[in-house]
């Protein structure tokens, strides 16, 4: 059994919660029904779970008045058998995208007080449109992912104490032991390949098989290849489809800013920027924005016509690449353009998933680059990948500024520090 991360996130609402809903967003198969329905069913007396598209006739509950007394009377005559206890009871509202009055009722719900609600959807960025009035005010949201590199450790059996015990060596001032590096970046390469899925981990935990997991990631992908087909705008299902499927021929060049050639000779943004966003909301990919200046706040330089799209789950993208990319991955012997795309991938992978947006830099006349930026202490922290042990390109010119009192370079290498420059090995990133 998977330990999640949100599971203490949701235990935090239950405690803190004042007249207000839960709602989890997140792709598709990423484990937010799981989570939720193991919350649920250990800290309620009675726990009520509705799919909204594996039950569509209860779509028709939430049809008429949303007072919630009258929400009960058509619950209870649909589900005669549940018993609705105050205080006790927690309602599960799944899939919730496919039932737009069921999210405006959030709002009746947290105004009554008298049951707990947790709703949970995976396109909810897609179908924002139809739903009539948001529950504003009455909802606090929080953004589910499938596992992170540090899940997936503990999945692996690696001791939570151990795992966190990494952070102490963050600040470069001293090395890993050597036998644990080893060990770590181990982990991280099949972290890399088997990737964050929860379907996918478990059958990897379970078989040792990454052929098996490489299998399950398939049909996840074709899940997704699906979804785009049953929901995306009809004039956009061939876009979208095109832009998710171009991703390993984007991240296989040396500048991986988005490139609408690699869709269609001659794409343009006005012709794909609707599909890519698609995309975006459906969480498949993330978006990580260029700055016209590396400085402090990046919100303030993004340039919205300038980015990278990168995989939201780093094994997805590396099943789209192949199985013998994987095996280039786990042996420590990929080459060539892809590598570094890949590489970045994986630390926005790790990145996204704690919640950190994603912006890098790159000057006009292509002349330096950063690949991620960061904000802490009010002051712009780049980040530099290498896949190997080389030397950062742009890492020593920024460090001259005034504005930057730290930077960090993530690669193969052990710990170590010199000046303002931290190098960390990539593993590292899901402390940052």
């Amino acid at each position: 059994m998977l330990k999640r991360k949100i599971e203490n996130r949701l235990l935090d609402w239950k405690k803190s919660k004042r007249n207000e809903c839960l709602l989890v967003k997140g792709a598709r198969q990423i484990g937010k029904t799981f989570s939720i329905r193991r919350f649920g069913e250990a800290n309620y007396r009675t726990f009520v779970e509705i799919n909204f598209e594996l039950r569509p006739e209860l779509r028709s509950v939430f049809d008429g008045s949303l007072d919630v007394d009258e929400l009960l009377k058509r619950m209870s005559f649909q589900m005669p058998e549940i018993r609705f206890v105050p205080g006790e009871t927690l309602f599960f509202f799944d899939e919730i995208q496919s039932c737009p009055n069921a999210r405006t009722s959030l709002k009746s719900w947290a105004e009554d007080g008298r049951f707990d609600v947790v709703a949970s959807g995976s396109l909810l960025g897609i179908n924002y449109r139809e739903v009539s009035s948001f529950p504003v005010g009455y909802e606090r949201q929080i953004e589910m992912n499938a596992l992170d590199f540090e899940e997936f450790l503990w999945a692996e059996g690696m001791d939570e104490g151990a795992v966190s015990g990494l952070a102490e060596y963050a600040d470069g001032e001293r090395p890993i032991d050597e036998s644990v590096h080893a060990a770590t970046m181990k982990r991280l390469r099949e972290y890399m390949v088997v990737g964050g899925m929860p379907a996918a981990v478990e059958k990897f935990v379970e078989t040792s098989n990454f052929g098996e997991a490489d299998d399950v990631q398939r049909k996840i992908l074709d899940g997704y290849l699906n979804d785009i087909a049953k929901y995306a705008a009809t004039a956009d299902k061939p876009k979208a489809r095109g832009c998710f499927l171009s991703l390993p021929r984007q991240l296989a060049r040396e500048n991986t800013k988005f490139k609408y050639s690699e869709v269609e000779r001659g794409g343009t943004a006005r012709k794909y920027g609707n599909a890519l966003d698609w995309l975006r909301d459906a969480n498949y990919v993330r978006y990580c924005r260029n700055v016209s200046t590396p400085a402090f706040p990046l919100a303030s330089y993004a340039r919205e016509d300038q980015f990278r799209i990168y995989a939201g789950d780093i094994g997805l993208l590396t099943c789209m690449f192949g199985f013998e990319t994987k095996k280039a991955i786990l042996t420590d012997e990929l080459k060539g353009p892809a590598k570094g795309g890949i590489y970045e991938n994986l630390v926005a992978d790790m990145l996204s998933k704690r919640g950190i947006p994603l912006y890098y830099w790159r000057k006009d006349d292509n002349s330096a680059e950063i690949d991620f930026l960061l904000e802490r202490d009010a002051r712009a922290v780049p980040v530099e990948i290498k896949s190997n042990r080389g030397v950062p390109r742009s890492m020593n010119s920024i460090l001259d500024r005034d504005d930057v009192n730290v930077a960090y370079k993530l690669s193969a290498q052990n710990a170590g520090r010199s000046g303002k420059k931290i190098t960390l090995p990539l593993y590292m990133a899901m402390f940052l």
